[in-house]
């Protein structure tokens, strides 16, 4: 099953619109350059009961139609919560980098880390650079999520990308042929500040200090209701 993401794509001082065809959905899992970071990140889960994975990092494949620009998805019941991560597209022999949100059923993911993310639609935002532009300074881009809950928003994720895998070394881990055309892959988050929670409504950034820009998505969540 295939999916589309849509992007305008800044670089140059300028912008296009590009139009990608998406028939492969990766996401990268415990991918935290720093072990104690991972570490951090793995107890975080095994709170919620989720079983520590047999290697690091891992990768998930879902279905393409997972993926969502749009501004709200659904959930079932009130479990589930997002993650922040940088997402790399294949477009042709171009790769580009947005950012998306693993979100993600916990009550699910206590049984079943796949099945939890399947469950799931995975936002992303509907701007992108060209990796090109960043990846002499990829380690100075920095990750931020808030989440609101009840009412009221706080922080929830922030740090740079410095303390995940490379793309490029994640690239590597996938195989000889790397990150194929017409894939999409989420690249890690960041530890949760005060613990994973969820909320009606999630927002994700990706910064670049550098050539000063960021990319930003926001999307509420509609809970559906769980029949008895």
């Amino acid at each position: 099953m295939h999916s589309r993401l849509s992007f305008t794509v800044s670089g140059d001082g300028a912008q296009s619109s590009v139009d990608v065809p998406i028939d492969t959905l990766i996401i990268a899992g415990w991918a935290g350059r720093d072990r104690n970071a991972v570490e951090h990140h793995i107890a975080e889960l095994a709170a919620l009961g989720v079983r520590r994975p047999s290697s690091t990092p891992c990768f998930y494949r879902l279905a393409p139609a997972l993926l969502a620009q749009s501004d709200a998805i659904d959930v079932v019941g009130q479990t589930s919560s997002g993650e922040a991560e940088c997402v790399l597209v294949r477009h042709g022999n171009d790769l580009l980098v947005s950012v998306g949100s693993d979100h993600t059923d916990r009550e699910v993911e206590a049984y079943g880390v796949t099945v939890s993310k399947q469950v799931c639609a995975k936002p992303v935002a509907r701007n992108a650079w060209r990796f090109a532009d960043v990846v002499a300074h990829w380690d100075q881009l920095t990750l931020r999520s808030w989440v609101t809950r009840d009412g009221e928003r706080r922080l929830y994720q922030e740090g740079t990308v410095a303390g995940l895998l490379s793309p490029q070394e994640l690239m590597e881990k996938l195989g000889p042929d790397g990150l194929p055309a017409g894939a999409a892959m989420f690249c890690g988050t960041l530890a949760a500040i005060g613990g994973v929670a969820g909320g009606e409504q999630f927002e994700i950034e990706l910064h670049d200090p550098v050539l000063g820009r960021t990319i930003r998505h926001r999307y509420a969540t509609q809970a559906l209701a769980i029949a008895d």
